[in-house]
């Protein structure tokens, strides 16, 4: 396994669920870890284990490019995302049916974009959080599914742009199944 010990790592969401317990793993193995999220309690929180934090909304381009070009991660996970609202198709409204497109693959694309233009470290890695319900579906989750599986195709289409490129990134989608 490859040491972490001193590598610059960056994540989204990370004060609570999935993320936090990403950060926790990233922190005993000896990493620097940044917290970037919106809540600011829960960073303070999150802070007390000896981690950065970066407050802010990862669904704007112009924090994720800040942070990509003065953190240089070696792993980047983008992590952040919204909790769908648990309801048939027909009690959604546009809104709630969108929250999770308009949170999870914002914010994936720009850091995403960050990432293509401030090219971290040789040998870095970008890991995009989804779920197994890309695969198999979840009917009262809105877009949930598909903003999931879109994730998909961004890392596929980004390691083929990295390819080009010649990039030494390496993009990858982190599925969590039930």
């Amino acid at each position: 396994m490859e040491s972490l010990r001193e590598k610059q790592i960056v994540v989204t969401g990370g004060s609570r669920g999935l993320g936090l317990g990403m950060v926790q793993a990233f922190v005993t193995r000896g990493a620097v870890v940044t917290v970037v999220a919106r809540d600011l309690e829960r960073l303070a929180e999150v802070e007390r284990v000896g981690v950065r934090v970066w407050p802010g909304d990862v669904t704007a381009p112009d924090l994720m490019n800040a942070v990509v070009a003065d953190m240089r991660p070696s792993v980047l996970v983008l992590n952040a995302g919204a909790i769908p609202f648990m309801a048939p198709l027909d009690e959604q409204t546009r809104q709630t049916f969108c929250t999770v497109w308009n949170t999870d693959v914002k914010a994936g694309l720009y850091g995403i974009q960050a990432v293509l233009k401030h090219p971290p470290p040789g040998g870095s890695r970008v890991r995009i959080a989804s779920s197994g319900t890309a695969r198999h579906g979840a009917p009262l989750s809105g877009s949930y599914t598909g903003a999931k599986h879109m994730l998909w195709f961004m890392v596929y289409y980004t390691n083929e742009l990295a390819k080009e490129r010649s990039l030494d990134v390496q993009f990858q989608v982190l599925v969590r199944c039930k």
